[in-house]
Formats: structure tokens, sequence, C-alpha cells
């Protein structure tokens, strides 16, 4: 019966439109009052859900983005892939796609991702002569590469979740995240070709890349010192975090010159909300995650999805599906808190390695966020573009087939995520 209930005022918490971590706190709070559990041990699980060392990491991250947005580095991030890729057909379209990789390397997160960019390069390509709906979509898509390439806060909240070292999972998102990249830049060539897009009128010469790159070269700098820092181990990713609060604090005020104490003020502020929102999502997902275990929900479901078939190649296709369905509805880190330990013990006991699964996780959880009904970035940008959602939806679909593509490499080839993961860590 408290199960039940569990469930059931979940999905209708959900339903009636309560943010997620109010939904996983509310049914918790009523299983606990059914089962005359002491509430005190609904605080300890609260807090202990947040008493990691981890989880640190994920404001530092998410106020380093932010400062990078207000402090000028993102546009000279932009302004460097245009002159080096700019004069191929559809250069601005490509220059988009590789400026989400470069900015993947420091907010880890896609909607800062669609959001700054977005708001450089949409009106920018509109007015170049790109359709609305294309800009839209390149933008959108290329925004999931965020979550993939280091650093990462999806996969932090996996790794702080289960044991998992983040920094392996870190490792293992570098190479499917730069295949992202590489397919998108080629499903963009192909369509900035068919509508005959615009590209600079003449390739930019050596010395215009060099002068362009030392103008970028203090953004560049700031992806290679978190990048270096957490692969050869001499930070942890909680470390490099705010060394990159405080790389862009210095390159905004005293390099660029963008940032002021009261600009600086309120993006701290921002990132306070948002990062105070995170962690009482991850507090009221732990104490959720506490009464799915006492009940032995996981073995349940671990138990039936075997009974079912004990394929490996089918229950991974199954679990693909479905969490390519609840991306759709759920937000990335609200479906990874709720679901990866639930859905771990499965594939474990197929064989597929935590930090393959990891990975396999984060990236169908991110591609929700570019598909309706709720996806996020998909919604910043179409509002950006001023074009409908269902416009956005149908432009963006040759970009998830490529993202499907790569999802696929991911779940069946595990080289894709492991191989490099062996190489630096010997594992």
């Amino acid at each position: 019966m408290s199960v039940a209930v569990l469930f059931l005022s979940f999905l209708v918490f959900l339903f009636v439109g309560f943010p997620v971590a109010y939904c996983l706190g509310i049914s918790s709070l009523l299983y606990f009052i059914l089962e005359n559990m002491p509430l005190v041990t609904f605080a300890q699980r609260f807090f202990s859900g947040l008493d990691s060392f981890t989880l640190l990491c994920i404001p530092g991250f998410m106020l380093a983005g932010n400062l990078m947005n207000t402090g000028g580095i993102t546009y000279q991030i932009v302004r460097f892939c245009d002159k080096v890729i700019g004069h191929i057909r559809g250069g601005l379209g490509l220059a988009n796609i590789g400026a989400s990789m470069i900015f993947a390397g420091v907010s880890g997160t896609a909607a800062a991702d669609a959001a700054s960019l977005g708001g450089i390069l949409i009106p920018a390509m509109v007015k170049d002569g790109y359709d609305a709906d294309y800009s839209v979509a390149v933008t959108a898509a290329s925004s999931c590469i965020g979550p993939i390439i280091p650093p990462s806060v999806p996969m932090i909240m996996a790794g702080t979740l289960t044991g998992i070292s983040v920094s392996k999972m870190f490792v293992a998102g570098i190479i499917p995240g730069v295949l992202m990249g590489l397919g998108m830049m080629a499903v963009a060539w192909v369509i900035s070709v068919k509508r005959n897009y615009p590209k600079n009128e003449k390739r930019a010469t050596f010395r215009e890349i060099i002068a362009s790159g030392r103008e970028a070269f203090w953004a560049l700098l700031m992806m290679v010192i978190i990048l270096a820092g957490i692969l050869t181990g001499i930070v942890t990713p909680t470390e490099a975090s705010i060394i990159a609060v405080l790389y862009a604090l210095f390159v905004g005020f005293f390099i660029y010159k963008e940032l002021s104490i009261k600009s600086a003020l309120a993006v701290i502020r921002d990132s306070m909300v948002g990062a105070a929102g995170i962690m009482v999502l991850v507090g009221f997902a732990n104490v959720f995650a506490y009464v799915l275990t006492k009940e032995q929900i996981p073995t349940m479901i671990a138990n039936w999805i075997l009974s079912v078939t004990r394929n490996k190649f089918i229950i991974l296709l199954i679990i693909n599906i479905f969490l390519l369905f609840v991306g759709c509805f759920m937000e990335t880190i609200a479906a990874l808190t709720i679901l990866f330990p639930v859905l771990l013990p499965v594939v474990t006991s197929i064989g597929v390695s935590p930090i393959q699964f990891g990975v396999m996780c984060v990236l169908n959880l991110v591609i929700g966020l570019t598909t309706p009904p709720v996806g996020v970035c998909l919604f910043i940008t179409t509002s950006i573009g001023k074009i409908s959602i269902a416009q956005g939806t149908r432009a963006i679909i040759p970009f998830l087939i490529c993202n499907f593509a790569v999802l696929l490499l991911v779940t069946y080839f595990p080289p894709v995520t492991l191989w490099l993961v062996g190489l630096l860590y010997g594992i």
C-alpha cells in the first residue's frame, strides 16, 4: 500500500506540474508517514545525500560557465571558431558546433550552452541568411555535447550517487562527445550545401587565425587547464571547478574587461539559485532512493527484466528506449538521480561496465533535452529564434539521427567509452 502511494503521488504531483524535487520529497514523506517511520530519518537521508565533496563542483562549474558568458569569453570562442572554419559552406553553423565543443569543456551543462551560444549565434545566423529553424536546430542539438565532454554535471551526479569515479566518467565521455560534434558538423555541412547557405567570402589567412587565436587564447586556455588538470590527476573535479571560477573572474575583470562588480555579483546570485535547486533535488532524490532500496524495488526491476530476456543486446535496447522516453518528459538530472541507481544493477549483471552505462545513460537523457514536450534546450533556442516548437522539432531531426547513431556506438561498442579510460587509468 505504501509503495503504491509513493509512486502514485509522485506521478500525480509530476502531472500537475510540481517541480520534480518536490514530487520526490512529498511522495517520500507520505511513505514515511504511512510506514510510521521517524521523520528524523527523512532529514538524515536528505542531508546525507548532500554530504559529498564531489557535489561541490556543481555550483563551481555552473558559476564558471555563467562568468564565461558575462565576461566575454563565450564571444571570443565563437569568433575564433568562425575564423577557422567560417570559409566552409555553412561555416557559421559549423562554428556553432565547434564553439559548443569548446564551451562544453568549461560549463558542463547543456542549458548554459544553449542560452549563451544561442543568444549570440542564432540572431547572427539569421542575419547572415540562414533559416531560423536551422539556426535553432543546430544550436539546440550541439548543446547536447555539453554534458558529454568533461566536465559534466550529470556525470558528477551519476558518480556521486553510485560511487563510480567521476574522473573516469569524464574521460569516458571525451570520445563520444567528439564523435557527436564531428557527426553533427557533417550533417550541418550537407544541409548547408543543399540549401546553399552562405560562407565567408574568403578563407582567413594563417595570420588572421593566429590573431584571432591570440585574442581567444585566454578563453581556450581555460578549457585546457580544466581538462588537463582533471585528466592528469593534478586536481580533483571539485578543485578544477574552483580554479575555473577564479580563472573566469580574472579573465573577465582584467583581460577582456567585460565583468564589473555589479555584473559579477548578479552572476553569483543567479548561480547560487540554480545550484541550490540542484542540491534540493539531490537531497530528496537520496530519500526517494532510500525508500526504493528499502522496498527492494531495484532488485525487483532487475529480476523482471532478466525474466523477459537475458540477451544483453535486447536488454540494452529496452533500457535505451525507456531512457529516451523518460528524457522526453523529465529533466536530465532529475531522471538520472531516480533511474541510474535502479538500472545499474541490471546492466552490471549482464557484464556492462558501470562507466560505459553512465555515459550511455547521460547521452540518452541529454538527447531528451532537444525533444518535446520537456526539451529545455529546444525551448530556449526556439524562444531566441522566435519560431514554434513544431518548427524547431522538424528541423532538428537530422541532428537527432546523428546523436542516435553515436548512442548506438556507445551502447554496443564499449571501446568508444572505455578505451581512453583504460589507456589513462590502466583498467
